[in-house]
């Protein structure tokens, strides 16, 4: 049975359309932005692609297979360009500029806390925030917190991120401290005194009572463990 050749036609259009689908279709472009936010997406509550503006090159020589890519090293959000390149029949490359707009769930201040406090959970919340409106990655983590005393005063709600915190000092120069010392089959406790100072798990150095000068890690309550 033949079939009419305007039938032939018609049966042929929607794969004719297809190879004519223009690589600067939105979508297109969207799903170079996707494959690129892949990475990002465990640290992402959502994000949102806005392409343009862009028109393309009227002159743009014909091309029968295009690429697009995201340039080594790009941002992960904000501002950037993905690539569309010609790999067969052309050797043309065009940027199209993307804006990517990003989200996620990170630690603010539940009330307003005083520079110096050394917050606790309950001093803070989860609260969703929008990552290209900041210059630092904030903190998303309570456990990155503890121990760790504000640098500066915090508002209720204010974002909280690593450079407004330091490590609180659990030995102070000049205090009395005890030893915990480990050696080959021994354990054994002794008095001391702390030379410097030195916050959770930082070296400090310490006198025994005999004279002797150590350098063992610090640990909350005055206490300094030394390896022997």
């Amino acid at each position: 049975m033949r079939f009419p050749f305007f039938l032939l036609l018609v049966a042929a259009a929607p794969a004719f359309a297809q190879a004519q689908r223009s690589p600067f279709e939105e979508s297109v472009l969207r799903a170079a932005v996707d494959k690129h936010m892949a990475a990002q997406a465990a640290q992402l509550t959502r994000y949102e692609v806005q392409v343009g503006p862009f028109t393309p090159r009227a002159d743009l020589p014909a091309c029968a297979r295009t690429d697009t890519f995201l340039p080594t090293g790009a941002r992960p959000w904000g501002r950037m360009a993905v690539g569309v390149r010609c790999v067969e029949g052309g050797t043309w490359t065009v940027m199209v500029p993307v804006t990517v707009r990003a989200w996620t769930t990170a630690l603010v201040a539940a009330a307003p806390l005083a520079a110096g406090a050394v917050p606790s959970a309950q001093d803070l919340q989860e609260q969703e925030i929008e990552l290209t409106r900041e210059t630092a990655l904030p903190l998303r983590d309570a456990q990155a917190v503890q121990g760790r005393a504000l640098t500066r005063p915090l508002a209720a709600g204010q974002l909280l991120r690593a450079d407004m915190l330091r490590a609180v000092q659990v030995v102070n120069a000049g205090d009395a401290v005890r030893l915990r010392i480990a050696g080959a089959g021994f354990n054994v406790s002794a008095a001391g005194q702390a030379l410097t100072a030195a916050a959770e798990g930082q070296p400090v150095r310490v006198r025994t009572e005999l004279g002797r000068v150590l350098s063992g890690t610090a640990r909350e309550g005055r206490i300094v463990d030394v390896a022997l």
